[in-house]
């Protein structure tokens, strides 16, 4: 079966109440459970909690007194900046002062994202958050449903109802999908095929949710793999979860979406019509969603053909691919945390995205 079909049935299972379809479609026996104990074990290494990176960003690029933006930003480990040394290498705090960059304003970054969250604990998130007033929310969510064999029509719901919550509260919604687990090194064959077939799965059942909710979809694919293979320093000690370069890699990737949501990049640079020629179009989401689960960077929205949002096969769907190019520097970070240690990101040291990372 197609992965489109496949994710087009989990999609239709969740939004029904389903729950029957599994992650994997088989057990975990024999060497199977075997490998999983050891990616475990090695997985589990790093200790400890994220940086807080909550505070504000980009006061040294804004124009006069203008009033700051809100990211809010929610999920697992990753979204938290699990791995990073200080709060300003994190993604949310990589993205805060993106976002300034390009928009000339200040942004306000609110991080409701916890280690080890599944998409169980959105609704909680959601609910932190909302508060706030975020002007656009990050979700990046599905790791640890993989690894936690959380049932994927049940981890597929629970992220649109987050969506269409937080939609209905007129924040845009940006979500970065399941990442392609069986790019990480720890994970060996055959649980490495395994999970990249459970994570593709989810991250394009997840697309179809999040697009029919309101929201957008970038795929982090695998972003862990190829770009990161051979380069240690990519990672933090676990081999996991990204380190400070990590991130900021990860953040080349979502920070064009998050530019075009809030329709800030300057010159026109943001061009919604797609390009054949880099295989964009509009397509059912279903297609689209399938297209976007191996490619990191991908982007998927909702669109409609002659006025109508639906067609034959389902919801319309634009799918992007983002150009990178260069940005520059970020502004200095004047975030107030409850730091007893003095973590430089609190001192107002300047840091960049050192981007090759642009939107088309």
């Amino acid at each position: 079966m197609s992965r489109a079909r496949v994710a087009r049935r989990i999609a239709a299972a969740a939004a029904y109440g389903g729950g029957g379809i599994g992650l994997l479609g088989v057990g975990f026996a024999g060497v199977l459970l075997t490998e999983a104990k050891l990616a475990e074990h090695t997985l589990n290494t790093l200790q400890g909690e994220p940086p807080r990176a909550d505070g504000v960003y980009g006061r040294d690029v804004a124009e006069g007194d203008a009033e700051p933006l809100v990211l809010g930003v929610l999920g697992d480990s990753t979204a938290a900046g699990f791995g990073a040394n200080r709060a300003r290498e994190t993604l949310g705090a990589l993205l805060a002062g993106g976002v300034a960059s390009v928009g000339e304003r200040p942004v306000r970054l609110s991080v409701a994202a916890v280690n080890g969250a599944t998409s169980k604990d959105l609704e909680r998130q959601v609910g932190l958050i909302l508060p706030e007033r975020p002007d656009v929310a990050l979700i990046m969510i599905g790791a640890n449903d993989v690894t936690q064999r959380v049932k994927v029509t049940h981890a597929v719901r629970m992220l649109g109802e987050a969506v269409r919550r937080m939609e209905a509260a007129g924040i845009k919604v940006v979500v970065g999908t399941c990442p392609d687990l069986g790019t990480i090194e720890p994970v060996r064959p055959p649980l490495r095929w395994l999970a990249r077939r459970a994570s593709r799965q989810l991250a394009a059942a997840q697309t179809i949710a999040v697009v029919e909710a309101g929201g957008r979809s970038v795929s982090l694919g695998d972003l862990l793999g190829p770009e990161f293979r051979g380069r240690p320093e990519m990672f933090a000690s676990d081999r996991y979860h990204p380190s400070a370069q990590g991130y900021a890699t990860a953040a080349m990737a979502l920070l064009p979406s998050m530019c075009a949501v809030l329709d800030l990049w300057p010159g026109g640079l943001i061009e919604e019509h797609p390009d054949a020629f880099r295989g964009e179009g509009v397509l059912p989401v279903a297609q689209a969603a399938a297209e976007a689960a191996g490619r990191s960077g991908t982007e998927v929205v909702g669109a409609a053909v002659l006025g109508s949002e639906s067609g034959p096969r389902g919801r319309w769907a634009l799918l992007k691919h983002r150009r990178r190019r260069v940005l520059p520097e970020t502004a200095s970070v004047d975030a107030e945390r409850d730091d007893p240690t003095g973590d430089d990101a609190r001192s107002g040291n300047s840091h960049a995205v050192n981007a090759d990372s642009g939107c088309t």
